[in-house]
């Protein structure tokens, strides 16, 4: 019987290698990145920019869209992250400033709601003949869009 408190001599052998878990990659395959990126990353501005398009849909300033809740005319988009902050009272990328169409004498209110099938177009956004600033929601005829040249100045003294 050998004994317990001496140790066990073994034969030196050679480890064999292991495989890495399923789950895990041991580098040897390539991949791509896929889905949503780090909360550590930054998103491009481009990208940020289709995706709040997407959220809001074909509701342009003008249109009239309907859903369960009723029926509504889209008055302003407001893109600017703060503003959207501020109207939403949550953190927010934008916000829709609507007025309930079946209500007579209804006051204009902001959502962030995202464009889903449940919404239906019922009037679509005139064509646009000017732009609306995506920071502080001005509208001014014959303007491409972007941000407007008071709202890069900053505010004013």
């Amino acid at each position: 019987m050998p004994s317990m408190t001496l140790p066990l001599i073994m034969e030196e052998r050679p480890l064999l290698p292991t495989r890495p878990s399923p789950h895990e990659r041991d580098g040897r395959q390539p991949s791509e990145p896929t889905g949503r990126p780090h909360p550590g990353q930054r998103v491009g501005t481009e990208v940020l920019r289709r995706v709040v398009d997407a959220e809001i849909g074909p509701r342009g300033v003008g249109a009239i869209y309907q859903n369960v809740d009723g029926a509504f005319e889209v008055l302003a988009a407001v893109r600017d992250p703060e503003q959207a902050t501020g109207l939403l009272r949550r953190r927010a990328g934008w916000a829709l400033i609507v007025k309930d169409v079946l209500q007579p004498g209804s006051e204009p209110f902001a959502i962030g709601s995202v464009w889903t099938t449940s919404d239906h177009l019922v009037r679509e956004a005139p064509a646009a003949v000017g732009g609306q600033c995506s920071k502080c929601g001005g509208w001014f005829e014959g303007w491409s869009g972007g941000v407007c040249d008071a709202c890069k100045q900053g505010p004013r003294a």
